[in-house]
């Protein structure tokens, strides 16, 4: 049996504010995600049709938003968000998601990463 096909939005930027310090949440922070939506079709029998997938703009936009409705103390609060709102809005059949942030010196990046579903 084939894997699902994937669509994959990489490098997300997200404005949040974010952070265990309060003053670390007073200002906002821009993230970055990568999401992976596994969808139940095959590309091939969507027939070029848009309404039969996930729409990869609407699920940038819709996530963006919830990133920006509150304040958050942990990134993986805000993940695991992500997570159920693309499974629960977009109708994916599972998720794979990795949210970063710039925030330790001597360092790239702090990560999170999650799977969720199939």
């Amino acid at each position: 049996m084939n894997p699902p096909d994937e669509i994959h939005i990489s490098a997300l930027r997200l404005t949040t504010h974010i952070g265990v310090p309060e003053a670390e949440r007073a200002t906002s922070q821009v993230l970055e995600a990568d999401v992976t939506l596994r969808i139940a079709g095959r590309f091939e029998a969507m027939n070029d049709d848009i309404s039969a997938t996930s729409d990869y703009a609407a699920v940038a936009t819709r996530l963006q938003e919830l990133a920006a409705e509150r304040p958050r103390r942990l990134i993986e609060t805000l993940a695991a968000e992500m997570a159920a709102c693309v499974m629960g809005e977009f109708h994916a059949i599972g998720v794979s998601l990795e949210l970063r942030k710039r925030i330790l010196p001597e360092t790239d990046h702090v990560a999170v990463r999650l799977v969720r579903g199939e």
